[in-house]
């Protein structure tokens, strides 16, 4: 087993491009195949999708998957089948947990860009009943420390946090130039760390916006902003 921080560069993501969306893929998805990225544990997709004004996903099916949407900038309308509908703007969060099933549609009906993370991970629960929710996550509360976004672990049950069907958690974080933070990690479990914008270190190794990496059998990590930087960090088993 490799004990390493294992950097992806942007340049390595799969690069899907159609006359309303520019999306970059972190592993395999759609069209787009590569069998070396075809997960990392549990988590089976990080897109990295800017929407272009008044588009977005039509209504379409899934089931079995926990969805969670990080809106970077601009916002998405969500709609489904379960009568569901809400608009979440930069900064906050949505949950989808598919389960059974369930069929939606993510719209930017802003006239400005719409940037935002797709992230899906694989529940350890499946035929749950489908639900979605969302919450603010205000910048204040990002800015110089990881904050709890999304989680299912037991510990975090009153930690505020969106719920998902996996033994897995997300933080998001904005730090400044020069700021620092750390994160303890179970050295049993895997962390993948998502660079939003601008450039930090982690235990010393520069990951630029866009770039990506994955991280094994380490104790803790350190992360310095180079640059006013936002990340997001997701531990998993």
């Amino acid at each position: 087993m490799w004990n390493m921080i294992r950097i992806h560069p942007l340049e390595e993501h799969g690069h899907v491009e159609m006359d309303w969306l520019d999306s970059r893929h972190h592993f395999s998805f759609g069209h787009y195949y590569n069998p070396k990225r075809l997960n990392f544990g549990p988590l089976r997709v990080v897109n990295d999708d800017t929407i272009l004004p008044h588009s977005g996903f039509d209504m379409h099916p899934h089931r079995d998957m926990e969805i969670i949407t990080y809106v970077r900038s601009g916002a998405i309308t969500h709609k489904d089948s379960l009568g569901n509908h809400g608009r979440t703007v930069a900064g906050d969060v949505q949950v989808m947990s598919a389960g059974t099933g369930i069929v939606h549609a993510e719209h930017n009906f802003e006239d400005t860009n719409t940037t935002l993370f797709q992230i899906w991970i694989e529940p350890n629960r499946k035929g749950v009943q489908p639900r979605w929710e969302a919450r603010k996550f205000p910048d204040e509360s990002k800015h110089g420390e990881l904050t709890l976004l999304a989680s299912g672990r037991s510990s975090d049950a009153q930690a505020g946090a969106l719920f998902i069907y996996q033994d897995a958690a997300l933080y998001g974080a904005k730090l400044r130039e020069n700021e620092s933070t750390a994160y303890e990690i179970d050295p049993n479990r895997r962390v993948y760390v998502i660079a939003s914008d601008g450039q930090f270190a982690v235990n010393g190794q520069l990951i630029r916006q866009g770039d990506s990496a994955e991280i094994r059998n380490e104790s803790e990590l350190r992360i310095d902003a180079t640059e006013d930087c936002e990340l997001l960090v997701i531990d998993l088993p």
